[in-house]
């Protein structure tokens, strides 16, 4: 029997260990954040609740409410504390020190890392309402948005054009990582209906200020055409060339 085919803590009287190491002084909201994570980590995002996430940091359930509203700031702030797993990443940059193509490729790759160190965390990384329709998952963050958008405009693309690579980007990594982590047995469909949490101040992000209606705009028909047909055009590319549509054939 592997370790996805045990009952992990199914039914609501399913024991969870207390892990000593988190401690019972000095509870506060990181603290409490940081156990979710670990808890969701080692028995799955659907056997978390404030009572269960209190007796594994060996307090009552109650006593978390000091310093959370609920399961739903909760939820909010585990998503917040993975996605920030970026900026602890030595590999990945907010600025684009060696081009746009290294920056996109380490990006990906930095969240890629998290979707693999979190597997049970990461559907409520890419299924979690965002505070915005244009705050697409798995990035998340309004900062590594703000970054993300100022290096492509840095690179010379248009405010419309970075908004499509920032979608572009987004729905490659959520459909690749979701697939990724589903592979390893990892339950992807929705827990619960969620709230939704208000958005945050722009102020601080210009560059999200002024691409906002770029970013608003619905255009999902169009970006599933482009990238579908992008995908057709790499698939051809494993043909002979003298059986590759002519399209093609004459642009390579």
């Amino acid at each position: 029997m592997t370790e996805r085919d045990t009952p992990r803590g199914r039914g609501a009287s399913a024991a969870v260990p207390f892990t000593a190491s988190t401690g019972r002084s000095a509870l506060d909201q990181r603290r409490i954040i940081e156990a979710a994570v670990r808890f969701i980590d080692e028995h799955g995002l659907r056997m978390l609740t404030m009572q269960r996430l209190g007796a594994y940091l060996g307090v009552e359930g109650m006593a978390l409410y000091r310093h959370v509203p609920g399961r739903e700031a909760l939820l909010d702030g585990v998503v917040e504390s993975v996605v920030d797993e970026l900026f602890s990443d030595p590999d990945v940059h907010l600025q684009a020190h060696a081009g746009w193509v290294d920056y996109l490729q380490r990006l990906a790759h930095g969240l890629r890392r998290i979707a693999l160190a979190h597997p049970e965390v990461f559907p409520l990384v890419a299924t979690r309402p965002p505070a915005a329709p244009w705050v697409r998952p798995p990035l998340r963050s309004l900062r590594w948005i703000e970054s993300l958008l100022e290096v492509m405009i840095e690179a010379g693309f248009s405010d419309e054009n970075a908004a499509a690579v920032y979608r572009a980007f987004s729905s490659f990594l959520l459909g690749y990582l979701l697939l990724e982590v589903s592979a390893r047995g990892v339950e992807t469909g929705p827990v619960e209906e969620p709230d939704v949490t208000p958005l945050e101040d722009l102020s601080s992000y210009p560059i999200l200020q002024r691409l906002e209606p770029h970013l608003s705009v619905d255009v999902a028909a169009e970006d599933f055409e482009e990238a579908l047909e992008a995908l057709l055009d790499r698939v051809a590319l494993l043909l002979p060339r003298r059986r590759r549509p002519p399209r093609l054939t004459e642009g390579k």
